[in-house]
């Protein structure tokens, strides 16, 4: 017997930050907060740029466009922190 596994591959459907993260809810139900301090960026963006963000390629990705910040869901799933960060920890 053979079975078809139905895959959901996770897409965001809404990002918010709050003082110390990000926080994006997924379409598998599951939702991601990773630091914000992950992204120098939005770290140091106001509260009107963080609330101003759109979904890339129907929530593979978030931008940010006027801090010039792209994020995948992909590398959130990871654990990656944005390049710059990672750089200053070195």
């Amino acid at each position: 017997m053979s079975s078809l596994a139905y895959s959901v591959v996770p897409h965001a459907v809404m990002a918010r930050c709050t003082d110390d993260e990000l926080v994006v809810s997924l379409n598998d139900g599951r939702t991601l907060t990773v630091p914000l301090a992950w992204f120098p960026r939005l770290a140091g963006a106001s509260a009107e740029q963080l609330a101003a963000f759109e979904l890339l390629g129907e929530g593979k990705g978030i931008h940010w466009p006027a801090v010039d910040e792209d994020i995948s869901v992909l590398g959130l799933l990871e654990g990656r922190a944005s390049l710059e960060y990672q750089r200053s920890r070195v």
